[in-house]
């Protein structure tokens, strides 16, 4: 996986055809893929004149279709895009459960430009309205979407999205016409039937904790070293608490699972345990920015810990030990909601919560000794060559991910 910056861009030849690019060219640049972001997500509201009821030509329009003519809007303002696309991944390859196959998951338009602007346009952005900091850019877009999809017009935008993303609505606890959906949004964060989601492997106690794709680790430090790049990224970090606080002298040297969502997927999370839940959910205020692998992976920026999120606190009943559930809200996430509350009781596969629209990751830490992951989620995720990134796995939730130490069944 190729991560570019703003120092490759300026070399010769760093952006193909385009010879070198210079300051100027940058701030051109970084001032295009500013405004065609805002437009990008404009263009997702039913009401624009060229979103014609059609997702892809919003947000979720994909670089690699360009044809002449077509997204002519983002061609007149990023014409570089396409050539910076054409010579670098714009997406990741997953690993689908129980077979060699790895698929490439290519980004959708929205998350490659917010790429850029965290990683080539950090500093300013130039935007009409004068300069803005790129954080103000993405928080700001990011509210503006959830407007969007929380408008009733946006029920207009579901039957694309289910052709799009080819979502299976026999899994719908309310089929897609059905008035439960009041806007886009009610359709993001849909039920599925209570049967399509079954627990599997009941003898193993930690199941997947979302439709997603997840990397697990033994430890944290084995986190980062083949997934977590962020130089910043600690338990405290992530926890928003001291390092003194009992909680992180409990999970000290504890076991993670990152669980990714895309924009497609079933939006609500679940427990991946047998478990209590201690206290109330804590949010945590901040950033909006992508959380696409070649974020994560990004050294220079611990995403994780500078977005937005909401830490629950469940209580193993197998172990009695803790296990910190972090939501972790993303680029044009509107919100993050639980369903449940200190004191509930919850089964593994039973739901917690659920986002509002966007791509969100859910990260599980887990204490010492809780959990041994399975042995095919941790070669995926731990290469054998130092250097070398992971793989997430494709799972469901209700799907094994592991075990108790020691456990014989």
């Amino acid at each position: 996986m190729v991560h570019l910056h703003k120092s490759e861009l300026n070399k010769p030849g760093g952006v193909e055809g385009s010879g070198q690019i210079g300051m100027q060219g940058m701030e051109k640049l970084d001032g295009g893929i500013a405004e065609a972001f805002k437009e990008s997500v404009e263009r997702s509201n039913p009401e624009h004149p060229d979103n014609r009821n059609d997702v892809t030509q919003g947000i979720h329009g994909h670089i690699q279709h360009f044809a002449p003519g077509h997204h002519s809007w983002l061609n007149k303002f990023v014409p570089q895009l396409q050539a910076l696309a054409a010579k670098y991944h714009v997406g990741n390859y997953v690993a689908i459960r129980g077979t060699n196959e790895r698929i490439f998951e290519s980004m959708p338009i929205y998350a490659r430009l917010g790429m850029h602007l965290l990683f080539y346009g950090k500093e300013q952005v130039k935007l009409l309205e004068g300069n803005k900091r790129v954080e103000e850019l993405l928080m700001e877009q990011s509210k503006r979407e959830g407007q969007i999809y929380d408008s009733p017009e946006s029920i207009k935008n579901i039957p694309s999205f289910i052709r799009t993303y080819n979502i299976d609505t026999s899994e719908l606890l309310y089929p897609p016409e059905s008035p439960a959906y009041k806007n886009f949004n009610d359709f993001f964060y849909r039920k599925l039937k209570p049967e399509a989601r079954p627990v599997q492997n009941p003898d193993h106690e930690f199941c997947s904790a979302a439709d997603c794709r997840l990397v697990v680790y033994p430890t944290v430090h084995n986190a980062q070293t083949f997934w977590i790049k962020g130089d910043e990224f600690t338990v405290p970090a992530l926890l928003g608490l001291d390092k003194s606080d009992p909680l992180c002298r409990a999970l000290e040297g504890g076991s993670l699972a990152s669980f990714r969502l895309a924009p497609s997927d079933y939006h609500r999370f679940h427990s991946l345990a047998d478990a209590t839940v201690v206290g109330e959910p804590r949010d945590i205020p901040g950033q909006y920015y992508t959380v696409n692998p070649q974020a994560v992976n990004e050294k220079n920026l611990d995403v994780l810990s500078a977005n937005k999120r909401s830490v629950l606190v469940l209580n193993h009943d197998a172990t009695n030990k803790k296990i910190a559930f972090v939501a972790v809200g993303a680029l044009l996430v509107g919100s993050i909601k639980w369903t449940v509350s200190a004191g509930s009781k919850v089964q593994r596969g039973d739901e917690l919560g659920f986002f509002a629209y966007g791509g969100s990751t859910v990260v599980a830490i887990l204490e010492p000794g809780m959990v041994e992951w399975d042995s095919d989620l941790v070669a995926n995720s731990s290469p054998l060559k130092l250097g070398q990134l992971g793989t997430e796995t494709m799972v469901k939730v209700g799907w094994s991910v592991g075990k108790v130490p020691g456990d014989k069944k």
